[in-house]
């Protein structure tokens, strides 16, 4: 299930749009309208509960921006805001093309390549690190730990157990390696401790916020990069229509994020009973919003498992939606776009020579694409 999902959320939306699981006591929205709902809804479905299926990890709650609520989410997320609106963005648009445009020529060099260990994970890396200004001690860490951490939002099974080590050397790089005199000056990072300096923020909230770049901001970003470069693989007359039409970059970019979402759940807890979709949820009841599933609900998508660059879905949920919309969705975006207009003008078919889906409790993503 974790190495191809869809089929089991294809069942799960035939069996209705409220579903629980005595085994995690969690309630199941695999549809598009009822995830939408919960997303949009802060203030009854909260986040500042913890957004995983185990107490470990929900009682790490409040370190960053994930799992807090308004007012202290708004005030940490305005620091971010800043930074990652469009128009920001948009300042880094060369380095963000300059950076694509080396990484790609680098491994078309080889003949073959993998989309992920070469070319995606190189370039998140990159890129963030260096707009954030981390340190380069300990950049080559920071995808297997953030893959890691993600999977601590998972139920306590064996892929939650063996990576709590790896997330405590996560948050001992943030605290003790990613510190104001390790920064470089005038980067992201240093912006964040300058706000906590001018008391914008709490200075406990630095090194959270930190790693709003150094965890979510990465592997997410790898996965939807190298999905893209597997699904054009699958599609050679998709991958047509965007080489001969650069137009299509944003819309083709949202599809691939539509269809393989990079992170397919995270939880909620109800602050009240609440009627949902004709079912009634008790106060404090943890419910599971899969957005790898509302992203390929009938109900709302035309031929859902369909791969369509042509389509624009730009209401797909994989950045969420509300106030706890995905802060670094517009950097994902560019950075996507970079990377597929690059391979666009020098790729003309991408062949599968290897393909492994790696298993995760919340990505999806694939370990190796051989191509």
């Amino acid at each position: 299930v974790l190495a191809d999902p869809y089929p089991t959320y294809a069942r799960l939306r035939l069996l209705g749009p409220v579903l629980y699981s005595p085994q995690w006591d969690v309630y199941v929205l695999p549809g598009y309208d009822e995830v939408r709902r919960v997303l949009q809804d802060w203030e009854t479905f909260s986040s500042a509960s913890g957004v995983g299926l185990n107490d470990r990890a929900n009682a790490m709650s409040g370190r960053g921006i994930l799992t807090t609520d308004p007012p202290l989410h708004d005030s940490r997320r305005r620091v971010l805001n800043a930074q990652l609106v469009p128009g920001e963005v948009a300042r880094h648009h060369d380095f963000l093309v300059a950076e694509a445009d080396r990484l790609v020529s680098a491994v078309l060099a080889n003949g073959s390549f993998d989309a992920v260990a070469d070319l995606a994970h190189p370039y998140s890396v990159q890129v963030v690190s260096d707009l954030c200004g981390l340190p380069e001690e300990g950049r080559q860490h920071l995808i297997e730990r953030a893959s890691a951490a993600f999977n601590t939002f998972g139920p306590d099974n064996e892929l939650c157990r063996q990576s709590w080590d790896r997330v405590a050397d996560l948050y001992d790089y943030a605290t003790n390696f990613a510190t104001p005199e390790r920064l470089t000056p005038d980067r992201w990072g240093t912006e964040i401790y300058d706000a906590a300096d001018g008391g914008t923020i709490e200075p406990a909230a630095c090194p959270g916020l930190i790693l709003a770049y150094a965890w979510a901001g990465m592997d997410t970003t790898v996965n939807a990069i190298a999905s893209a470069v597997s699904l054009f693989a699958d599609h050679p007359d998709q991958w047509d229509l965007l080489r001969s039409d650069r137009s299509l970059l944003a819309s083709a970019t949202n599809e691939v994020l539509r269809i393989q979402p990079p992170v397919q759940r995270f939880t909620r807890v109800t602050t009240r009973r609440v009627e949902l979709a004709g079912e009634t949820l008790p106060e404090g009841a943890r419910v599971a919003v899969l957005f790898g599933s509302a992203n390929r609900d009938e109900r709302r998508f035309v031929d859902p498992d369909r791969f369509d660059v042509r389509r624009n879905p730009t209401d797909h949920l994989s950045f969420g939606r509300g106030v706890h919309r995905c802060v670094g969705a517009n950097l994902a975006q560019e950075e996507i776009r970079a990377v597929l207009d690059q391979l666009a003008d020098r790729v003309e078919r991408f062949e599968v020579i290897d393909r492994v889906w790696r298993r995760n409790n919340a990505l999806h993503g694939l370990e190796r694409c051989l191509v």
